[in-house]
């Protein structure tokens, strides 16, 4: 209806719209200041002849600010034949224009349901890309245009793997077909965790970092849930084949530490989910450390693991840590129910 008050406008005066006002301003400070709104609304400036007052009234009434004083078709399409009736005008011109846009009215509504349903999947679609980047209660501050502080945990579980003899199986390997092996290993890894209370932190090349017990805390479970997906990745990866060599085995090597970090958001174009702190660099020691197809864990999360008694674990003894020293560790070799 508005817009059909601004083809009046045109017709009336025979120039386009805003005619006199884009003489002193641009067209996007006229679009700013209609949205906007305000008493009077910003709107076209159109002198008419006195013949022609009750055609500016209907005009002003198709535009007007709050859209229900605005007339319906029907009641302007009788107007109008009054009016013309007395030019002697038939109005066939008005008549069509009044037609076309009665029908784009009764159809807008349509329109903008099927537009605003196809924005709202879109939009779905974005957020579950958004939540696989960052955790879902950082995704929601980051969407609400707040920021996210840095946090300090207490004490977390933090796993590292990677792959065995990975740089061989490159060797042997195209780019694509290790594309594809990654692929299809951190696909399965990814479907492994879904069951558990776990953060997936990042991967890097054959390496897969896994949180839990931020950004949401969970008491002492982190420790828990860790080792017990851990160990449903070893199993995972014992019928694990690669599409261009499924006669060979990938041999998973995993460490585990407990620990105070610091995570926060760093970043604005590609924002990522960061921990830093010694948890993190102790945690990579225990998996470089460790051994194929074996859980190498550290002894705070060896203390945590013993509050549950459900878990296996050997003692390795004491070994020398890259730039940690003399440390005490242990295998993770079994749960039971």
């Amino acid at each position: 209806m508005y817009s059909f008050g601004i083809v009046l406008q045109e017709i009336i005066t025979r120039e386009s719209p805003f005619y006199n006002e884009i003489l002193d301003v641009t067209v996007s400070d006229i679009l700013a200041k209609v949205i906007k709104g305000g008493n009077p609304p910003m709107r076209p400036s159109c002198e008419v002849p006195n013949s022609l007052t009750e055609l500016h009234e209907l005009m002003q009434s198709c535009w007007a600010e709050d859209p229900e004083g605005r007339p319906s078709f029907q009641s302007i399409r009788k107007d109008l034949k009054k009016i013309l009736a007395r030019f002697g005008e038939s109005g066939n011109l008005l008549d069509s224009l009044l037609r076309r846009m009665e029908l784009y009215a009764n159809n807008l509504e349509k329109l903008v349901e099927e537009k605003t349903h196809e924005l709202r999947e879109e939009k779905k679609k974005s957020e579950e890309l958004l939540y696989q980047i960052l955790p879902r209660s950082v995704a929601e501050r980051l969407k609400r245009g707040l920021r996210v502080e840095p946090e300090e945990f207490e004490c977390v579980t933090i796993y590292f793997s990677d792959i065995c003899g990975f740089t061989n199986i490159s060797a042997r390997s195209s780019p694509m077909q290790v594309v594809d092996l990654l692929n299809d290993l951190y696909s399965c890894f990814d479907a492994v965790i879904d069951a558990y209370d776990v953060y997936k932190v990042e991967t890097i090349g054959d390496a897969y970092m896994v949180v839990s017990g931020l950004p949401q805390r969970n008491g002492n479970k982190h420790a828990e849930q860790i080792a017990l997906m851990s160990l449903a990745l070893l199993r995972a990866i014992d019928t694990f084949r690669m599409r261009h060599l499924p006669g060979e085995k990938l041999n998973l090597r995993i460490g585990l530490h407990s620990g105070s970090v610091c995570a926060g958001v760093v970043g604005q174009k590609m924002p990522r989910y960061c921990l830093f702190g010694d948890t993190v660099n102790t945690a990579s020691r225990m998996e470089s450390h460790g051994e194929a197809l074996k859980i190498h864990i550290s002894d705070p999360t060896k203390l945590i693991l013993d509050n549950f008694l459900t878990f296996n674990i050997q003692k390795r003894g004491d070994i020398e840590v890259k730039g940690k020293g003399v440390m005490s560790t242990y295998w993770l070799l079994a749960s039971s129910p």
